[in-house]
Parts: C-alpha cells; structure tokens; sequence
C-alpha cells in the first residue's frame, strides 16, 4: 500500500525531491514524466503526486515538507 505524500507543480522540482528522498533512506515511487495518459508533459490539476509505501508516509512526509519548504524559498 502507498501514500501520497506530497504534490508538486513543478516537474523538475519533483525529481529532485524523489533523489532526496531515497538518499535519505526511503523508496519513493517514480512515474516519470510521462503525465496524463496520453498526454505526455501534461499532469493534472492537483500536481505530480510523490507516493511512498505506507509504512514510510509519516516521516517522509515531515522531509518532503520540510525540502519542498527550503526549495521555496531558494
């Protein structure tokens, strides 16, 4: 079982928060860039979703919130 974690606007943005992510020890799942079916490059309204196994969620969540804090204010 997974959970999102966190959404992201930004393509770029989401790829760097899987790398940290797995350099801090988790195993987030990757979609890509592939987007919307049929729709390379395009994703849906609420982001590009970052999922992790459910086991993880909790304090994945607390670093991806925390990175995605300091990505905003660079």
């Amino acid at each position: 079982m997974v959970e999102t974690v966190v959404r992201v606007d930004d393509p770029a943005m989401a790829r760097v928060l899987i790398a940290a992510l797995k350099a801090h020890g988790f195993h987030p799942l990757e979609g890509g860039d592939s987007g919307l079916p049929g729709l390379p490059g395009v994703f849906g309204p609420k982001g590009i979703a970052i999922d992790l196994p459910a086991d993880e969620a909790r304090d994945g969540r607390m670093l991806a919130e925390a990175l995605l804090a300091d990505m905003r204010q660079a």
